[in-house]
């Protein structure tokens, strides 16, 4: 059983990732997180958020150009740049998880940041790329989260049970929640379908609230998750 602590409304946690993304701009306006911000980490194009009530928000790209030309392959830890390749897998966490290599890495430097700081998560929301460091971290803290427009993380693992505490929300309409495509998510999956722009992968943030409030009204999605 999950504690009531640690269930979050699904509607808000997506206002508040698109808020994350506000920080982070040269001359960030003002945003609903200003009085709830306690950190912020901005390193090696590895951005999150960390807020006074311990929840942890992961913005990532919103659009798939910058996601497929930039993300993953402006990535540099130690000298190496890591692309989107089925390939390069890792290991890290508990019972040796496998992992995308440049997602697993990206996750790591939150989660140094977050042991050199202290900082314990109770929850976590990221989409994009930061979706993908949701579902290795809601692993390896043992915590619940959510991840909007999730990529493929691991392979070749039966998932255990930490990995149900994750909500992975897509719409079927983005590619990029199909990639790399020898991968899985972890977590539970839900796929949904919101209102579509003729020739456009719908990966924006705002895409997915608009997602999130038509699955709510349609009765296919529960608000709060855990549900």
């Amino acid at each position: 059983m999950f504690s009531v602590t640690h269930r979050y409304e699904i509607a808000r946690a997506a206002k508040m990732v698109e808020a994350a993304y506000l920080l982070f701009k040269r001359r960030p306006p003002r945003t609903s997180l200003d009085a709830s911000v306690k950190d912020k980490l901005n390193k090696n194009h590895v951005q999150a958020v960390f807020l006074k009530q311990n929840i942890l928000l992961i913005p990532g790209s919103n659009s798939v150009a910058d996601y497929m030309k930039f993300n993953l392959r402006v990535l540099n830890f130690g000298g190496k740049k890591y692309r989107l390749n089925d390939e390069l897998t890792d290991k890290w966490g508990a019972h040796d998880v496998i992992w995308h290599q440049g997602f697993m890495r990206h996750a790591k430097v939150i989660a140094d940041w977050m042991q050199q700081k202290r900082y314990r998560p109770k929850y976590i929301v990221g989409h994009s790329l930061g979706a993908a460091a949701t579902q290795i971290l809601v692993r390896t803290h043992n915590v619940p989260g959510i991840a909007f427009a999730a990529p493929r993380v691991t392979r070749g693992v039966v998932q255990p049970a930490p990995a149900s505490k994750c909500l992975c929300l897509n719409r079927n309409d983005d590619k990029v929640c199909d990639l790399p495509s020898s991968f899985q998510h972890l977590g539970e999956v839900h796929a949904g379908e919101g209102q579509r722009r003729f020739l456009r992968f719908d990966h924006q943030m705002d895409r997915y609230q608009e997602m999130v409030t038509a699955q709510q009204l349609a009765g296919h999605l529960g608000t709060h998750w855990p549900a």
